[in-house]
């Protein structure tokens, strides 16, 4: 049995990426083989990938979710906005000196009025007087995570998507998908390499460290995703030809995972609130492109399970001190299970 602390490792700062690098997959990638520890360019995908493998990529789109604004009152809030409900209604985070209480007006972006509503845990419920998404685009900010220093700019605007984003509703990115261009896309696919896409809106949970020393205390937050049935096809069409179903990023993971508990992979949309620690079986996934992750975190603690906990421990230490860059604007790793049903 694993404890919080056995997830917990010294980052230095600077190994923090700030700043995306200029070309979107001239990222290094860790190659993580069994116990072996291979250093390489993230275009060697290419290479590491054979005909009629198939990469599975969350295509969500990062919401301009963070609002400024003020109560009736006058008072400063902050809004940054978690799940979209309906064109019209929102659950969010809500920052202020006071809560407010339902009923009151805000007023956000200095553009347009909200109603509170209900609590929802320790979310608020905000109502709008017009479409959600045409607001949220046109006066909301890009929610850069929490380690990353500065305000986003136009450049984030473009960076912290996909390329292959297609459904709003993310306040994160999916950051495994962000070393992807349409080149190397165009030279897998010249390989004969699949692709196949799921959708799951990253919430701000996922920067949230896990708090309890006994990870059954853990209170997984939840996230919404779709499993097309094309997808569920392509997925089985791979597998019966013995090749291998690669998740990019741990979203895509969790999303193939939840939808494959009843033993075999399903269509449809649901919550998942699937907590994945050193021990579970992986029931779809065969290989995972994965950037770093937080000390503590529960990502950390799913690529734990994937790859073996002593190899990523491994492999953490390598690549810190071979510095390699951590977190969303940073590098990649390449993992393949050893945990497999």
């Amino acid at each position: 049995m694993y404890s919080l602390s056995d997830f917990d490792f010294n980052l230095p700062q600077e190994r923090i990426a700030q700043f995306p690098l200029p070309d979107r997959s001239a990222s290094r990638l860790l190659h993580l083989d069994g116990a072996q520890i291979i250093d390489r360019q993230f275009a060697d995908i290419v290479d590491l990938l054979q005909p009629g493998d198939l990469l599975v990529m969350n295509n969500t789109r990062v919401l301009k979710a963070r609002f400024f604004g003020v109560k009736e009152s006058g008072g400063k809030v902050e809004a940054l906005v978690e799940r979209v409900l309906d064109n019209r209604t929102v659950l969010a985070q809500v920052r202020a000196s006071r809560s407010p209480l339902a009923g009151t007006r805000l007023r956000l972006a200095d553009a347009f009025d909200v109603t509170v509503g209900e609590r929802a845990g320790e979310f608020f419920t905000l109502h709008f007087d017009a479409d959600v998404f045409d607001l949220i685009e046109a006066h909301g900010r890009l929610p850069l995570p929490p380690y990353i220093e500065h305000a986003a700019d136009s450049f984030d605007e473009n960076r912290y998507q996909t390329v292959f984003n297609k459904v709003p509703g993310a306040v994160a990115a999916p950051t495994a998908g962000l070393h992807f261009d349409e080149p190397l896309l165009e030279k897998l696919r010249a390989k004969g390499v699949n692709f196949a896409y799921v959708t799951l809106h990253v919430g701000a949970g996922t920067f949230q460290p896990v708090r309890n020393e006994n990870l059954s205390e853990h209170q997984m937050h939840t996230e919404w995703y779709t499993m097309p049935q094309e997808t569920v096809d392509a997925v089985r069409a791979t597998r019966a030809a013995g090749r291998d179903v690669v998740a990019v990023g741990t979203t895509s993971l969790r999303a193939l995972e939840s939808a494959s508990q009843s033993g075999q992979l399903e269509a449809g949309s649901a919550d998942t609130a699937l907590f994945i620690t050193p021990g579970y079986r992986f029931k779809t996934v065969t290989r995972l492109i994965t950037n770093f992750h937080l000390p503590k975190s529960t990502l950390l603690m799913l690529v734990s399970a994937f790859a073996g906990f002593e190899e990523i421990r491994a492999a953490y230490a390598h690549a810190i001190a071979s510095e390699y860059r951590f977190f969303s604007y940073g590098d990649a790793m390449l993992l393949t299970t050893q945990n497999k049903e």
